[in-house]
């Protein structure tokens, strides 16, 4: 019998005034997919640790176990976690 696929760590490096973050996360309450969020305008730790991630400082950044998705892209975020659009 199939085990059920457990969800990847999925975590979002966002700041409250990126329209962008807004919808990666709208999309993740919608598909029911748990996250962590990092405020990176008020956490400086989380925001170094994003730019040692990418090397930039736009946001989002997603994490999702060891996969980096910048920007807002549906389909690389459904396909990394395996969900339809």
């Amino acid at each position: 019998m199939d085990q059920p696929t457990q969800q990847k760590t999925v975590a979002i490096y966002s700041t409250p005034t990126c329209h962008f973050c807004q919808m990666t996360k709208e999309f993740f309450i919608e598909k029911g997919i748990e996250f962590t969020n990092y405020d990176v305008s008020k956490d400086l730790e989380r925001r170094q640790e994003m730019f040692n991630i990418t090397s930039q400082m736009g946001v989002p950044v997603t994490v999702i176990g060891d996969d980096v998705v910048i920007g807002f892209d549906k389909e690389k975020l459904s396909e990394l976690l395996n969900i339809t659009v």
